[in-house]
C-alpha cells in the first residue's frame, strides 16, 4: 500500500478468472487485495473427479504458465485432447481438427474446476507466505461501493473499509457488485439444462473431443486422463428431466445411441447433475472505477466450451491495460483506461455469445432442409484449409 493506505486493485471474488486476474496483479507489481466469501473446496487426487471440467484453450493455458501454476495442473491432473471431431444427428458431413496438422502436442487441455481453483488459491496463499503485496480477505463479504473522482471504497460487511484505484467484479454471472453498480443485463434463456457426468465407453476417447449436434441440443465428450469421458449434454428442460430420472443402464443406452456408438456402448456412469443455460450480457463494463470481468460480464452457452476461455481473456486484456497505464506513469483506474478494455472485451464476447446462440438455434431445427445446409456447411468448413485454421485460430484465441 501506499502511504495513504491505498490499495492499486481490490478484486471481489476468487472463482478461477478472479483469482487469476489477482494472481497476475500480484505478479505485475500492483497492491492488491482479493474479497471472497468462502474459500475453494480442497482437492485432492484421490478424490472422484470433479463433475465440472473446462476445456482451456492455448491462451488459457499460455496465462497460467506465465502466472507459474500450468506445471502444478500437470502434475496432479489433466488430459490433452489432440483432435476434435464435430458432426450433425441429420446430415451428413463433419469437421475435424488435428493437433498435428498444426504441429502442435494439443489442442487444448480437459481440467477440473476446483482443480484449476485449488492450484490458484494455493499460489495466492504462498504469496501471501512470502510477503507480496497481497491481501486476502476470506471469508469476507462487500457491503457497499462508493466511486470516486481519483478512487473506490469499499465497505465489508464487517465494518472495515478498503480505499483503492480501482475494484475488479469477478463474482459470478449473479454478480452483487454488478447489481449494486446499477448496470443491467440483456438475458435469454434457453429453456434447457446442461446434464454433466463421467462415463466410461467401451472403445478408447483417442485423446479427442467429440461434439454431435442433435434437434434437442449439443452432446459433447470430453477425454479425461483416467481413461472416461466427461459429458455435457444439453436438452429441454423436460428431456433433461426425464434423463434424469433414468436408472444407469437406461441413460447410459440412451447416451451411446444420442453419440451414434462412436465409442462403442457406454459402460458406466458416475451421478448426473444438470443446471440451467442461460445467456447473460451486462449492458455495460464500467462504472466510474469499477469494472467487470468473466462470468460477472458474461455468462454463454457452454456448447463451445469456450465460457472460461473468454472470461481468461478478459483477465489478459485487462492486464495488458493495467500494464500499459502504469509504465506511463498514468492512473491505471482512469476512464479511458478501462474504456479500452470494455471496448475491446465487450465487442468480442458480445460477438461469441450471440454466435452461440444463433449456432445453438440452427442446430436445433429438425427441418430437413436446415440440416442439409448444416451439414453442407461443417463438410465445407472441413475442407477449405484456410477457413479451417482460422476457426481453430479462435478457438485457441490466437485470433
Amino acid at each position: 500500500m501506499n502511504r495513504r493506505g491505498e490499495l492499486d486493485v481490490i478484486v471481489v471474488g476468487a472463482g478461477i478468472a478472479g483469482a487469476a486476474m489477482a494472481l497476475a496483479l500480484v505478479r505485475d507489481g500492483f497492491d492488491v487485495a482479493l474479497i471472497e466469501s468462502r474459500p475453494p473446496p480442497a482437492w485432492k487426487v484421490e478424490d472422484e473427479v470433479d463433475a465440472r471440467v473446462v476445456a482451456l484453450a492455448a491462451d488459457a493455458v499460455a496465462l497460467f504458465d506465465d502466472l507459474g501454476v500450468w506445471a502444478d495442473v500437470l502434475a496432479a491432473r489433466a488430459s490433452a485432447y489432440r483432435r476434435m471431431r464435430v458432426w450433425d444427428a441429420l446430415a451428413p458431413g463433419q469437421l475435424e481438427f488435428d493437433s498435428a496438422d498444426r504441429g502442435e502436442a494439443a489442442l487444448g487441455w480437459i481440467v477440473e474446476n476446483r482443480l484449476l481453483q485449488h492450484v490458484l488459491w494455493r499460489a495466492l496463499s504462498k504469496a501471501v507466505d512470502d510477503g507480496e503485496s497481497l491481501r486476502l480477505l476470506c471469508p469476507a463479504e462487500v457491503g457497499t461501493v462508493e466511486n470516486e473522482a481519483d478512487g473506490v471504497v469499499v465497505g465489508l460487511a464487517d465494518g472495515a473499509r478498503l480505499r483503492s484505484r480501482l475494484l475488479v467484479a469477478a463474482d459470478g454471472a449473479n454478480s452483487p457488485i454488478r447489481q449494486q453498480l446499477g448496470i443491467g443485463t440483456r438475458d435469454r434463456d434457453y429453456h434447457q439444462r446442461a446434464i454433466v457426468a463421467h462415463v466410461g465407453t467401451e472403445r478408447a476417447h483417442e485423446s479427442t473431443a467429440w461434439q454431435r449436434f442433435q434437434p434437442g441440443g449439443p452432446l459433447a465428450f470430453l477425454p479425461l486422463a483416467d481413461g472416461r469421458s466427461s459429458i455435457v449434454w444439453s436438452l429441454q428442460n423436460d428431456e433433461a428431466t426425464r434423463l434424469l430420472a433414468l436408472d444407469d443402464a437406461g441413460f447410459c443406452a440412451e447416451l451411446g445411441c444420442a453419440l451414434d456408438f462412436r465409442l462403442g456402448a457406454i459402460t458406466s456412469s458416475t451421478q448426473r447433475f444438470a443446471f440451467p443455460l442461460r445467456m447473460r450480457l451486462a449492458q455495460r463494463y464500467v462504472a466510474g472505477r469499477c469494472v467487470l470481468l468473466g462470468d460477472a460480464a458474461h455468462a454463454v452457452h457452454p456448447l463451445a466450451g469456450q465460457g472460461l476461455n473468454l472470461g481468461l481473456r478478459d483477465v489478459r486484456n485487462l492486464r495488458g491495460q493495467l500494464q500499459r497505464a502504469r509504465s506511463r506513469n498514468s492512473d491505471h483506474g482512469a476512464a479511458h483506461v478501462l474504456r479500452r478494455y470494455e471496448r475491446e472485451r465487450r465487442s468480442e464476447n458480445a460477438i461469441a455469445a450471440n454466435g452461440f446462440s444463433l449456432i445453438e438455434t440452427s442446430f436445433n431445427s429438425d427441418s430437413t432442409a436446415i440440416a442439409g445446409l448444416r451439414g453442407l456447411a461443417l463438410g465445407i468448413a472441413n475442407r477449405i484449409t484456410p477457413l479451417k485454421r482460422r476457426l481453430a485460430d479462435a478457438a485457441a484465441g490466437r485470433l
